[in-house]
């Protein structure tokens, strides 16, 4: 296919603020809204849908914000209906609130299909185009600028394609000057969208913008998305990393890449793009989600590479195993270690952490890393240990103390409450140290305990926050058992590293990984950091 050239600028129109807080457990403040909001204008979105102003408390509180502000590369757009069959478009509260708001734009949703027409609203379908026109005319009449989001579009179109079309006449001829052609079940496939999407451009895109509104319930979002484009599309809908209602909005992170990497369609002001993967973990972070790793062009995984073979490639030549350059959507790239390392892999991650390693001590490494491997380490996600194993096979390594003995004692006390305490003995220069805490969990306990003793000979610990801790059974067959492996991470406001520790026993595992994401920050070269100290509760 050959992708036609626009003949209107192109745009982009983050639903994520609207559509995408209808996925489950998908919330955000009005200021949360107002910093996404702002966050996305940075970025360099054309349009950002808002909400319904009218639709509650909080949709006016954020409207009130972002009416504040001003926004250097974005235009804030109101969403609402048609207007309801019983009232003249004038006297309909919904357009009525559009009309007042202080958005130039209004996005308004009407039907299409004539299942919803029999159906939901009951209407007949001349009845339905007076909805549909009246409401862009009204809208229209109050000097603002009108897209037309055709609500089940492609289904309407496989069902009756020419009522589909009077449908959008009626938008046009009403005022409308963008079409978004709705795949509001994402039931269609990308060819069935490309055929349907030409043909609207070829009957209509002369007198109006056509655009595509697609989710992911076939998986086909983003492919979707980007045959639309192909078809002449020169308006997308979507939301960050394709948050929404049921399997999610089209991914309108990963449709901005493919546009301007793939296809050649600029979508974002200079730089924009390298802004992609911070927005992208941002968006994430308010909503209290993990960022997906294996997400395209700003997951984590993305520019990963662990296989030898492939970092050999890597070294030859970039485009060998990776199709962009990572910091083209602000992402980077890492070599990872694993049992599948080669030595090219050792001597590049030793480089990284400031240790000299020579090709026999890069095999003998790598053999060790098998062993623990196969004992249920996992290096990956362990930076930190790994280190501190490099450091070990090549004698660099800064104990922080000898272990003499530790012990938690847990107790529940009448009336429910459970204490935890923990108990350390070490050695440090000679000098023994027998320190108490309690703590909200073993691990806070025991970490209490363990700075108390060290926190004079090691300042610098003050700075570290231990941040993330996560916990997983091996061979869940052996019930209670069975071999568990923590991930514990760990920040001095400058870097941020994991560590691990498996045993059979949890607390024993979790020790590991705390000792060496304490141990870590205090070898040779990293004694640095701001951060405070936060509680671990495990």
């Amino acid at each position: 296919m050959t992708s036609t050239t626009p003949s209107r600028p192109f745009e982009l129109y983050d639903a994520t603020l609207r559509d995408g807080m209808q996925g489950e457990g998908m919330t955000l403040s009005a200021d949360e809204k107002l910093r996404v909001a702002q966050k996305l204008d940075d970025l360099g979105v054309h349009l950002i849908e808002a909400g319904f102003p009218s639709s509650n408390p909080k949709e006016l509180e954020v409207f009130d914000l972002l009416s504040r502000e001003t926004w250097t590369n974005a235009t804030i757009a109101a969403f609402g209906m048609t207007r309801r069959r019983d009232l003249a478009a004038d006297a309909d509260p919904g357009l009525r609130t559009l009309a007042d708001s202080f958005c130039d734009v209004t996005t308004i949703v009407g039907k299409t299909w004539g299942l919803h027409l029999e159906k939901v609203v009951r209407v007949d379908r001349d009845e339905n185009l007076r909805l549909i026109a009246d409401s862009v005319a009204f809208l229209r009449g109050e000097g603002k600028r009108v897209i037309y989001d055709a609500e089940h579009f492609f289904d309407a179109w496989r069902d009756d394609e020419a009522y589909a079309l009077r449908c959008l006449r009626a938008a046009v001829e009403a005022g409308a000057d963008t079409l978004s052609l709705c795949d509001t079940n994402g039931s269609s496939l990308p060819l069935q969208i490309h055929a349907a999407v030409s043909r609207v451009v070829a009957e209509l895109g002369e007198h109006a913008r056509v655009g595509i509104h697609a989710h992911d319930d076939g998986g086909c979002g983003v492919a979707n998305s980007l045959l639309a484009v192909d078809a002449g599309a020169t308006h997308v809908q979507g939301t960050v990393n394709g948050i929404g209602e049921r399997t999610g909005n089209a991914n309108l992170t990963t449709i901005t890449a493919d546009l301007e990497l793939k296809m050649g369609v600029a979508s974002l002001p200079e730089g924009g793009l390298a802004r992609l993967t911070e927005t992208s973990h941002f968006v994430d972070e308010l909503l209290n989600r993990t960022p997906r790793a294996t997400q395209p062009y700003v997951g984590r995984n993305a520019f990963a590479h662990k296989g030898g073979l492939h970092i050999a490639g890597m070294r030859a030549d970039p485009r060998t195993f990776e199709h962009v350059d990572p910091t083209d959507v602000g992402n980077a790239r890492e070599i990872v270690v694993s049992e599948l390392a080669g030595r090219g892999t050792i001597i590049e991650k030793a480089a990284d952490a400031g240790v000299e390693v020579d090709d026999a001590q890069a095999a003998r490494i790598i053999e060790r890393v098998k062993e623990l491997e196969h004992e249920g380490y996992q290096f990956e996600a362990a930076d930190g240990s790994f280190e501190l194993l490099l450091r070990r096979e090549t004698g660099t390594f800064e104990p922080l103390f000898e272990l003499e003995s530790w012990r938690v004692i847990v107790e529940q006390r009448a009336g429910g409450r459970v204490e935890t305490e923990a108990t350390i003995k070490i050695w440090i220069g000679g000098e023994r140290y027998v320190r108490t805490a309690e703590g909200n969990g073993p691990v806070h306990a025991l970490d209490a305990a363990l700075r108390s003793a060290i926190a004079q000979v090691h300042p610098h610990l003050k700075d570290i926050e231990l941040t993330d801790f996560k916990v997983r059974i091996l061979d869940s067959t052996k019930g209670t058992g069975a071999t568990t492996r923590v991930l514990i991470d760990a920040s001095d406001g400058h870097e941020t590293w994991g560590s691990i520790g498996v045993d059979e026993n949890l607390i024993a595992a979790s020790w590991e990984a705390l000792v060496d994401s304490l141990a870590r920050s205090e070898q040779a070269g990293r004694r640095t950091g701001t951060v405070p100290v936060a509680e671990v509760r495990a």
